[in-house]
């Protein structure tokens, strides 16, 4: 290529030196003064193009402009969602641009294809921001899946905890809205649990939204499992825009819908998981209570396509110490019923469920959880505070982890409940919550609460030996520690 360009200046060149046998030995170095010269400049220009922007790189030079490109590629097939603001990933993304895209760009672009590459640069933002994202899923570390997280302590930490506040989650009804009504302490939001041998991930609510992207989650069982789902709506609402969440009651079921993610946080009303004369989700204060602990259908088949089910059964189990268990069915109008010791009757029922379980879960869609006893803390000797009204006075939990103690609560159905989720065939994470709940005499609702619908007047309060509510649990506070338990599983498993 390089002699072609001039091959015939010179050639004719030649031509004349030989003619003109006496010229001047000076023209000679003359012209080929010129010669070294025209092909120095050639040179150059040959330089210059391969360097110019429009040159196409060498195969090997785009392959490794490809893998420095991978991640944003991969990011571009993501699901778009929100922008997530002042994250740092975003401004690194920026500045460290791809290099192909950077090569194609032309050094001058007329009016006209401006206005054009707008648009483009709107879905390049996004993609950044989508990148930025998953960095932030990235910087989650997941505890081992060996490691116990229901063994540990509580550490006292008013940096991280709460994870939400009371007043900014409108969602909160008045049972658990303790500070709302009128409780003066707030330490009890400030207790994180520790496990012995590992962390909990910390709590990133848009990353266990798109966990649940296209997907329902559901609570079911007793108003303690309610209590815990107030606290996940709390939890995950902090982060989706007014206007784009909604919160809607029919009959046994509250659904609360995540609009942006196409997601659902569901709690279903009952209580014994199986049918009785309790399922009312409004009127159920029955002192006699009865069941069919083979009866599940009726309410089963609202579980059925749930992607995630939190179930529990306990509370409603200990007015009694035996049950009565019907003979017939309430559809037929029977009233006939034999009362059974309660561990007998609530095996009954959690074989009934389990059943339901193996014959009707697809384990590959759907995860289930069964949540442990929540405790109850009804006498201040049993943490030994003779001075003490139920739970009404205490503000701190049982800090002296290797202090013998009971609340109280019936470890035969704890046994019974562990047993019965290991048995299935269907895979269910037992949420061992009861024994570090234990230790919580400081957060219940106390006073601080409704009853039978109402808010306790100043005189029901100044008498907590009455009215002291110490099964429920203020908000924020011991249920997000459950929650989290359900977050570390969900975002290491899916």
């Amino acid at each position: 290529m390089q002699p072609w360009r001039r091959k015939f200046p010179l050639f004719e060149t030649g031509v004349t030196m030989k003619q003109r046998k006496n010229s001047n030995l000076s023209i000679f170095v003359v012209v080929f003064s010129v010669f070294l010269f025209g092909i120095f400049m050639y040179n150059e220009d040959v330089k210059s193009i391969a360097e110019f922007p429009f040159s196409t790189s060498k195969p090997s030079d785009v392959q490794e402009s490809q893998e420095d490109a991978k991640p944003i590629t991969e990011v571009t097939a993501l699901p778009v969602q929100e922008p997530i603001k002042n994250s740092d990933p975003v401004h690194d993304s920026a500045g460290n641009a791809d290099p192909i895209q950077e090569s194609l760009k032309s050094p001058a672009l007329d009016h006209e294809s401006v206005k054009e590459a707008e648009p483009s640069k709107t879905e390049e933002e996004k993609k950044i921001e989508l990148f930025a994202a998953t960095e932030e899923e990235d910087d989650v570390e997941v505890p081992p899946e060996e490691c116990d997280l229901f063994t540990g302590e509580w550490v006292f930490d008013n940096e991280t905890h709460p994870l939400y506040n009371e007043d900014q989650c409108e969602f909160l009804t008045a049972q658990v809205t303790c500070m709302r009504n009128g409780r003066k302490d707030s330490l009890y939001q400030n207790w994180r649990w520790q496990p012995r041998d590992c962390s909990l991930p910390k709590f990133k609510a848009k990353l266990l939204l798109e966990k649940l992207r296209n997907k329902r989650m559901m609570f079911v069982g007793d108003s303690l499992n309610r209590n815990q789902w107030e606290s996940m709506v709390c939890l995950v609402q902090s982060v989706v825009p007014p206007g784009r969440k909604s919160l809607n009651k029919t009959g046994s079921l509250s659904v609360f819908r995540i609009e942006d993610y196409n997601a659902t946080v569901e709690f279903y009303w009952a209580p014994f998981l199986v049918e009785s004369n309790s399922d009312d989700p409004n009127m159920h204060s029955i002192l006699n209570r009865i069941i069919m602990p083979e009866s599940i259908e009726k309410h089963g088949v609202n579980w059925k396509g749930v992607d995630f089910l939190v179930f529990n059964t306990y509370i409603w189990w200990m007015n009694t110490f035996a049950m009565k268990v019907l003979r017939g069915s309430f559809d037929k109008g029977d009233t006939e019923y034999e009362e059974i010791p309660r561990p007998v009757a609530y095996q009954r029922v959690l074989r009934t469920w389990g059943d339901w379980v193996d014959r009707n879960i697809d384990p590959l869609r759907t995860t289930v959880f069964f949540a442990s006893m929540s405790p109850l803390h009804i006498k201040s000797l049993d943490w030994e505070n003779p001075d003490g009204i139920k739970c009404a006075l205490e503000t701190t939990p049982i800090l002296n982890m290797s202090m013998p103690f009971s609340v109280g609560t019936d470890y035969r159905l704890f046994s019974v409940a562990e047993n019965v989720t290991r048995s299935l065939k269907v895979p269910v994470y037992f949420l061992n919550i009861t024994r570090l709940s234990e230790y919580r005499k400081d957060a219940h609702t106390s006073v601080h609460t409704i009853r039978q619908g109402k808010m306790l007047t100043p005189e029901q309060q100044a008498d907590p030996n009455t009215y002291a509510d110490c099964i429920h649990w203020c908000l924020p506070g011991l249920p997000d520690t459950w929650n989290e338990f359900l977050y570390s599983r969900i975002i290491s498993r899916s």
